[in-house]
């Protein structure tokens, strides 16, 4: 493939496995690219891959990577990679699942709404979840009849048992168990995961908890699809691993964990591990965070759960016990040649208690060790084992003991869970370990690896059979594809097998030179077997995850696998009942033969054969767990530990797969909204999607693809072409942009130019103007200037003989003012004294009378004060208890009233305080006014005496030089004219700040008055609360009364019955309600008399007319003027029967099981608008005419006005209503609260009936039709495009379906309380779906289809606003959640939005969490625009992790509402009252006598 200038491409890298990459410049032999880390490199173009354009668009990621432009190594990496980023852990690859590993807890992602959410649903309808491959393989094996399979693979950690668990739980959630237990199927089997992980893991060199064999967990169904049984089936059992391992992995972890037990390996004789043969031959011993003394308490407790008695236990960890002794023994050459012996004192010890834990003879056990019987027609011939056969034989003897052992134990697995025989159809789930390779590879990684190349070989199969399905329903032609399988690489595995099987068979004295001679001389030839370079004995093999080099040096000894006769005897002869039920004794011919030869690998093989029978009698899916890094942290991805997983579990192999067909898929409309650029001509008008993408093809000369009902299917480099040859006419395209706009800036230029050089000239005409203009006017300046300085000059020296003859005259005038002004100060000054000494001494006398006058009142008020408290002593102490409580009460109320005489006498004391300093301030304003006025009038007579002086100053001029002599003096009496100008203002100030001080008076006089209304108000409110108060507490006083004297008085055994036939309760609960009643206050006993007897009598005469009442419930007699016919009626007979006054009647209970039979009937759904008119109509009645009181007598002492209980009680039945109250009985209460139930009841089943209608119409909203969905900067121009409903049909529905609601509810008179309450949690519920629908489906969270849920919405908007606000209530905010979202689906420069923006303003109701969720699956569909920044992203991520530790359920969907939304009292208050008076009896009733009253009536 040829790179051009721009390309994005992938570059192979060692530390990252592939760097994103562009290329900068394309030679013949070699690209030139710029890495991801701004680096450049010189690569060949062979080993580039071609990376998508358009991959940051839509999110960076697809959850089906089939849907990939390319389908490569890099492509799936980055993908899993981008999506691990987001929390989404799943990923599909055509019908197999991915899943890697959080390592955080995700518990949103399993909650039951999220099985809920997936059941029955079609795989890839909803985001990639292990539900939905749970729920493939149950509705495939429910629909088929046949049995399904789930093979779960992946290396340790990778999360394969959380995912099996996972699996489990969902298939116990839809499939349930036909036989109740008190565990399900998934704790069982998990309960038994401990004790097989301690029997069946050990460490490796790569995980500390490696399972050494496969389990295959099959959960059993009946013919209903119910869970009937399960068990659990167990391969591949790595029992070379018992007697021989490699540093630094370890044994079983039961070994370890039985050293560790402290007392319990006291008893049988254990150390520490390091001293068996068995597990020093690895310096490991202990695991890092694991605790082997606690791990083997584990297991204990796991056996007893699993119901392993404590005697079978025993025998367990003895048989253990002497396995590791077993080791311990070794042997010496013997006497004879070719013979051998207990070594030392050592080994005999282990002997000696290796018989011991066996409870075998050790001589027989020495025997079997050291020797082996051959039996012959001539008799038995006994013959000695040297040194090396006997080691052997020991190790023989341990791996067939352990191996018996083990499948001991999943046989009572098995019992414990219980597993269904006779079961038709079973889902298995395959846990088994994946593919190794290591450093050191032998014996054990060659048959694990041959295990999974025939499973790779199973899942090879499965692909090519999904892609010939795929290949089949788009109907295109697929024959000549050929299938890639690994069928030599089998041949070869089995072909080495087989050598080995002979070499150890044949030849016993064989070593692994000989085999390796063997192999290479006969298997040289395959191509997949290879010699390595630097030993003779060691091979590699090219397998499916890549070559593998093996070290031959052990494989034939840990291939031995001898059945020895000896070894049977042995332990059948043993008295432990659980070894002895092991090992059998073998039948005639067998015995013949000492040893009866069987390799490893043979049964390996065998079981492994066994094993894919079971997976070939299913339908098999697939999960692959991955691990994304090594330390177990979140959100940390290791590219080439994921790589190496990819490669091991075979998904890259299924990209290979793909590559051999088709790995291009795209429907028309993504192929056409794609590539449709490269045909422009053919865009314009209608088009047909397939001819067009026909033309598209044909235009470019490609080959080789083919045309499905659906989609293109292209072969692989052929999209790359089609990338290519769409970048160079983008490219063209751009450039021919880029050529308009510089013409458009150049010119844009140029005329701005020209346009500034015009401004320029017309700027210096306009200087040169300005500047004559200038001149001009400074010469008119300054002749104007000259004329007024002359006219100055003339005026000053006019103004100052003026000025001198003024001052003589001023000077004169003031010296004759200054002498009048002083005499009259000097008088003013005396009277002012002598006024305020009379003053003074009359007020000192005042004060004195005042003080004589208080003291002698106080003395009175004292005296007559201690009379009247003696008086209320007296009173206070001949009252009784019951007038305390009625006295705090009015106590509070005098204290209320007492504060607002108070609160009025201070006010009225601060105004009159405030009016005497007013009337003084006043005087003092007069005072000074009349000061002013005086200074006034001398001021005038001085004026007249100046006018005289004036007329003396003519007359003698010749006093001028006396004056001149005066003159000093005229200038203090200047001084002295100041002053009292100075006091003249201060006056005046003084004056201002009286009038300010008035002002502020008057303002907080004011605010006073206020806040004693204020007060005056609230305790007016406190006084009806407590009226209130007093009102309830008397009904509640009344009913307790009437409910403990009918316990009192009726037999307990027929209370219990009525109450529990009422409400439902069980008798326990029944018994410990009345046999304690209430301590309440102390009750005068009811009053039997006479009139009782008769007021039953008419009940009782009339209890047969049920007729009437059950024709009222059952026929629809309608409405009256708004009034329910049927609920009136029926009040009606109960009032004129007198039933709500009697104490015992059946009628009751009559009418409310008639109710809930008509509720029971099959066409009640389409009635209970109808019944819950009726019934809030006869409760409100019930509430609005019924008292309580009536065993009630009112004192005598009280009267009608009193606020005591009877006055209250009074207050509560006349408060307005016209109908006449009721005395009501115990029956008529009960009766009230029956039939508050029945309301509750016809509420919420007429809402939840309502969802279910509208759940489907609300399915198909969420989504976009695909016609409706605007194509990337045009409108579809399909020529089907017009004969499809229009974009808001659906929703039309929607609003259809709430107009025909909305008709049906007023039709039946439904009290718009109860319909307004109806349409919000409808609403709510709308909210609800849909907006959990939006968060579960990445197809929902695009640019257009939010526009279409908008539009919908809008349409909701209107209608909410045409029903008003009566009916719709506060509907509009209950679709909060999903207008937030929407509106955040479309607006654009989604990237410039910051965190706080978009959670404070554009979504403040949403959690961070779901923003985060919408962010992620985000993507514009319709402009291909990029969605929120990287840094918002990252930013919510780490609060999402922060708060995932704190938060008990971190679920971002939201939960249904199904509480009933009222109370009784909110019935009462908002219901109004119904008046029954005028509502006539139906025609149809008229005939029957029980109701001829109300014809009377009438």
């Amino acid at each position: 493939m040829s790179y051009r200038k721009g390309s994005k491409v992938w570059v192979e890298e060692k530390g990252e496995g592939w760097l994103e990459a562009e290329v900068v410049d394309a030679k013949e032999r070699a690209v030139v690219v710029l890495t991801s880390q701004r680096k450049k490199i010189s690569v060949l173009p062979e080993k580039l891959l071609p990376r998508d354009t358009d991959e940051d668009l839509g999110g960076g990621h697809v959850d089906d990577m089939t849907k990939l432009t390319y389908l490569n190594e890099p492509g799936v990496l980055y993908n899993l990679k981008r999506r691990y980023a987001l929390n989404e852990i799943y990923t599909y690859t055509g019908s197999i699942l991915i899943a890697v590993n959080p390592f955080t807890r995700l518990p949103h992602l399993y909650n039951e709404y999220m099985m809920e959410q997936y059941k029955g649903v079609r795989l890839g309808d909803l985001s990639p979840h292990v539900f939905a491959v749970a729920d493939a393989s149950y509705r495939a094996m429910v629909n088929d009849s046949r049995s399904q399979s789930i093979l779960v693979s992946g290396e340790s950690g990778a999360g394969k048992t959380e995912t099996t668990k996972l699996i489990m739980r969902y298939l116990t959630y839809v499939g349930g168990r036909a036989v109740l237990d008190d565990r399900s199927v998934e704790q069982q089997v998990l309960e038994s995961n401990p004790l097989l992980e301690a029997f069946g893991n050990a460490k490796t060199i790569r995980n500390d908890n490696s399972s050494r064999f496969g389990k295959f967990v099959e959960i059993q169904f009946d013919k209903t699809g119910r869970i009937s049984g399960a068990a659990i089936r167990t391969y591949l059992l790595e029992r070379s691993r018992v007697v021989q391992i490699n540093d630094p992995e370890r044994n079983f972890h039961c070994f370890y964990q039985l050293c560790a037990s402290g007392k319990d390996a006291e008893l049988y004789k254990l150390g520490h591990a390091s001293t068996f043969h068995y597990l020093n031959q690895s310096k490991t011993y202990e695991l890092e965070g694991t605790n082997n003394e606690d791990e083997y308490w584990k297991t204990k407790r796991a056996m007893d759960i699993v119901g392993i008695s404590r005697s079978d236990q025993d025998a367990i960890f003895r048989t253990l016990a002497a396995i590791l002794h077993l080791g311990n023994i070794e042997f010496s050459p013997g006497k004879e040649s070719d013979s051998s012996k207990i070594k030392d004192s050592t080994s005999n010890f282990h002997l000696q208690m290796t018989a011991t834990l066996l409870m075998c003879d050790p001589d027989l056990l020495v025997s079997s060790l050291c020797s082996r019987s051959i039996h012959t027609n001539e008799g038995i011939i006994i013959k000695a084992l040297d040194c090396a056969a006997a080691v052997a034989n020991r190790d023989t003897l341990a791996k067939t003991v352990y191996a018996r052992l083990f499948d001991w134990l999943v046989e009572n697995i098995n019992k414990s869970i219980g597993q269904d025989v006779d079961s038709k159809a079973q889902i298995g789930v395959l846990d088994i370990y994946g593919f190794e390779s290591f450093k050191h590879n032998s014996f054990e990684q060659f048959c694990i690896n041959f295990a999974n190349e025939k499973l790779q070989q199973h899942f090879n199969e499965h692909v090519f059979k999904m892609e010939q399905e795929e290949y089949k329903s788009e109907k295109i032609n697929w024959s000549y594809i050929e299938f890639i399988d690994n069928q030599d690489m089998l041949d070869l595995i089995e072909k080495v097998v087989s050598l080995r099987y002979l070499l150890v068979y044949m030849f016993p004295k064989s070593t692994h030179v000989t085999f390796a001679t063997k192999m290479f001389r006969n298997l040289s030839s395959h191509p997949r077997l290879e010699k390595t370079k630097f030993s003779e004995t060691d091979f590699s093999i090219s397998h499916y995850a890549g070559k593998v080099t093996y070290q031959t040096d052990s494989f034939l000894e840990k291939n031995r696998d001898y059945i020895v006769a000896e070894h049977c005897n042995l332990l059948s002869s043993s008295r432990c009942p659980l070894l002895s039920g092991l090992f059998t004794s073998l039948p005639e011919e067998s015995v013949r033969s000492s040893y009866k030869f069987s390799s490893v690998a043979s049964r390996f093989k065998q079981q492994l054969q066994a094993l894919m029978e079971t997976l070939s009698s299913t339908e098999p899916h697939y999960v692959r767990c991955v691990k994304p890094n090594s330390v177990n942290r979140p959100q940390l991805f290791e590219n080439q530990s994921v790589l190496h997983q990819l490669r091991c579990g075979g998904v890259l192999e299924a990209v290979r797969i793909s590559l051999a067909g088709y790995p291009t898929r795209r429907t028309y409309a993504e192929f056409v909204d794609r590539f449709g650029v490269l045909v422009p001509e053919l865009m314009l008008g209608s088009y047909d999607e397939r001819a067009l993408t026909e033309s598209v093809l044909e235009k470019m000369k490609l080959d080789n693809f083919q045309l499905g009902r659906t989609k293109v299917f292209l072969r692989a480099g052929q999209i790359a072409i089609l990338d290519v040859r769409r970048a160079e006419v983008l490219d063209n395209a751009a450039r021919r942009i880029q050529g308009r706009f510089r013409t458009f800036i150049a010119r844009k230029e140029f005329v701005k130019t020209k346009e500034a050089s015009i401004s320029v000239q017309a700027y210096c005409r306009g200087c040169f103007a300005r500047k004559m203009y200038k001149i001009m006017r400074e010469t008119a300046a300054a002749i104007i200037l000259q004329k007024h300085v002359r006219r100055l000059i003339v005026q000053r020296n006019y103004q100052e003989a003026c000025s001198a003859a003024l001052l003589i005259q001023s000077c004169i005038r003031g010296f004759i003012a200054r002498r009048y002004f002083s005499t009259i100060r000097e008088q003013k000054a005396a009277l002012v004294i002598q006024s305020f000494w009379r003053k003074r001494k009359v007020a000192m006398l005042f004060q004195h009378y005042k003080r004589a006058t208080i003291a002698i009142q106080c003395a009175w008020r004292q005296k007559l004060a201690r009379k009247e408290l003696r008086k209320l002593r007296m009173t206070a102490n001949e009252a009784g208890a019951l007038r305390e409580a009625k006295n705090k009460l009015e106590k509070k109320l005098d204290d209320l009233t007492l504060r607002l005489t108070l609160e009025r006498r201070i006010r009225a004391a601060g105004e009159e305080t405030k009016l005497v300093e007013i009337s003084k301030r006043d005087k003092i304003i007069e005072t000074l006014s009349a000061e002013c006025a005086a200074a006034k009038s001398s001021a005038r007579s001085e004026h007249d005496k100046n006018l005289l002086l004036q007329r003396q100053l003519d007359d003698s001029l010749g006093e001028i030089a006396m004056l001149r002599s005066n003159k000093i003096l005229k200038a203090e009496e200047e001084k002295q004219n100041s002053n009292l100008k100075n006091i003249v203002k201060s006056l005046s100030e003084k004056n201002s700040l009286l009038e300010n001080e008035l002002s502020t008076a008057r303002k907080s006089s004011d605010d006073t008055m206020e806040k004693l209304k204020d007060v005056e108000g609230k305790c007016t409110h406190l006084q009806q609360n407590l009226v209130k108060l007093q009102e309830k507490l008397t009904n509640l006083e009344n009913e307790n009364h009437v409910l403990r004297n009918k316990a009192f008085n009726i037999s307990p055994k027929t209370v219990s019955e009525k109450f529990s036939a009422s409400i439902g309760l069980p008798n326990s609960e029944q018994k410990h309600i009345f046999e304690t009643p209430t301590p309440t206050k102390h009750l005068a006993p009811i009053p039997h008399s006479t009139g009782t007897r008769r007021q039953k009598l008419p009940v009782e005469r009339h209890e047969g007319n049920h007729e009437i009442l059950s024709r009222c419930i059952k026929e629809n007699l309608g409405f009256k003027d708004g009034k329910p016919v049927a609920a009136c009626i029926i009040y009606k007979c109960l009032l004129h029967w007198r039933a709500f006054e009697s104490e015992r009647t059946a009628i009751f209970d009559h009418v409310i099981e008639a109710i809930n039979d008509v509720l029971k009937a099959k066409e009640a759904d389409g009635r209970l608008p109808y019944w819950l008119s009726n019934t809030s109509a006869l409760l409100c009645l019930l509430q609005k005419n019924l008292r309580s009181n009536g065993f009630f007598g009112t004192p005598s002492h009280r009267s009608n006005g009193s606020l005591g209980l009877g006055g209250r009680t009074g207050q509560l039945v006349g408060r307005g209503d016209t109908l006449a109250q009721v005395d009501a009985r115990y029956p008529a209460i009960l009766f009230k609260q029956q039939l508050t139930a029945c309301v509750e009841k016809i509420f919420g089943q007429l809402r939840d009936n309502l969802k279910k209608e509208i759940s489907p119409l609300l399915s198909v909203c969420i989504q976009a039709p695909k016609s409706t969905r605007a194509q990337p900067g045009k409108a579809s121009k399909s020529p089907g495009a017009g004969a499809q409903q229009p974009s808001n049909s659906h929703w039309d529905n929607i609003v259809n379906f709430l107009n025909l609601l909305m008709d049906t509810l007023r039709e039946n008179y439904v009290p718009s309380f109860f319909i307004r309450k109806l349409i919000t949690q409808l609403f709510s519920f709308i909210n609800i779906q849909l907006f959990n629908s939006l968060l579960l489906r990445r197809e929902c969270c695009t640019f257009s289809n939010g526009e279409y849920v908008k539009a919908g919405l809008s349409l909701l908007e209107k209608w909410i606003t045409d029903v008003t606000e009566e009916f719709a209530g506060t509907s509009w905010h209950e679709l909060n959640y999903i207008r937030q979202a929407v509106g955040f689906l479309v607006i654009h420069q989604k990237r410039k939005k910051t965190l706080e923006e978009i959670s404070q303003d554009l979504c403040p109701s949403l959690s961070i969490r779901q923003i985060y969720r919408i962010c992620s699956m985000y993507w514009d569909d319709k402009y291909n625009t990029q969605g929120i920044s990287n840094e918002v992203v990252s930013a919510m991520r780490e609060m999402v992790n922060k708060d995932t530790a704190n938060l008990v359920s971190n679920s971002f969907l939201l939960d249904d509402d199904l509480s009933i939304p009222f109370s009784t009292e909110d019935l009462s208050m908002a219901i109004p009252a119904t008046d029954y008076a005028d509502v006539e009896l139906p025609e149809c009733l008229h005939l029957h006598p029980s109701v001829q009253f109300l014809l009377k009536v009438s």
